[in-house]
């Protein structure tokens, strides 16, 4: 038997690091909170299952049927096409292609040099 009183017993001593609050995660999409059921990660972005959709067609995407490029999604249907309709990655996803930086570049150095 024990005879200790109330007053004599141990304090439990609580960590302070450690705490109860949740994590709240945010879809990358819509910017509200996701749910660990709904939630779908790809390319370290965390997404609702809904909202994880093509940029060109806005058809719903799984894991194994996009291709991203540059932090946007596509189906991979769109990612040939797109490629396809230009031949590169910069013209056929609206960007401006590498050669006209580079022609750009050498245009300046050539009105540097004395």
């Amino acid at each position: 038997m024990d005879n200790r009183s109330p007053s004599e017993e141990k304090s439990v001593q609580r960590s302070k690091s450690f705490s109860f609050k949740p994590q709240t995660e945010t879809c990358a999409s819509c910017e509200k909170k996701v749910y660990p059921m709904e939630k779908l990660v790809a390319n370290n972005l965390i997404f609702h299952s809904t909202c994880f959709c093509c940029k060109h067609c806005n058809t719903k995407l799984s894991l194994g049927s996009y291709s991203a490029l540059q932090g946007e999604f596509y189906c991979k249907a769109h990612f040939q096409q797109l490629f396809k309709s230009k031949g590169n990655y910069d013209e056929g996803f609206g960007r401006k292609q590498h050669k006209e930086l580079w022609a750009s570049k050498d245009a300046e150095s050539i009105a540097k040099t004395p």
